[in-house]
């Protein structure tokens, strides 16, 4: 398994929104991980767009980059411009 990063400011809507992406399409291949350079809780319109396409990410949490520090990532993908 590839461990995947997705990086964005706050951890609640575009990394949870790829997060939720990668894991239900690379469910086989990666191990998904996201976070933020700061936290701010999962959007609910996050979720709700999320739960349009079958996948739940109600589950989720908005972790901070901090928490993943001794993981080796193959990949880091950053979705904003302020990560």
């Amino acid at each position: 398994m590839k461990k995947i990063l997705i990086l964005c400011t706050g951890n609640s809507c575009r990394s949870q929104i790829a997060h939720g992406y990668f894991k239900y399409f690379g469910k086989d291949v990666l191990d998904v991980y996201s976070a933020g350079i700061q936290t701010n809780g999962v959007n609910p319109r996050a979720i709700a767009t999320m739960n349009e396409d079958g996948i739940d990410i109600s589950g989720h949490t908005s972790n901070h980059l901090d928490e993943y520090v001794n993981i080796t990532f193959e990949y880091i993908l950053t979705v904003c411009d302020h990560a």
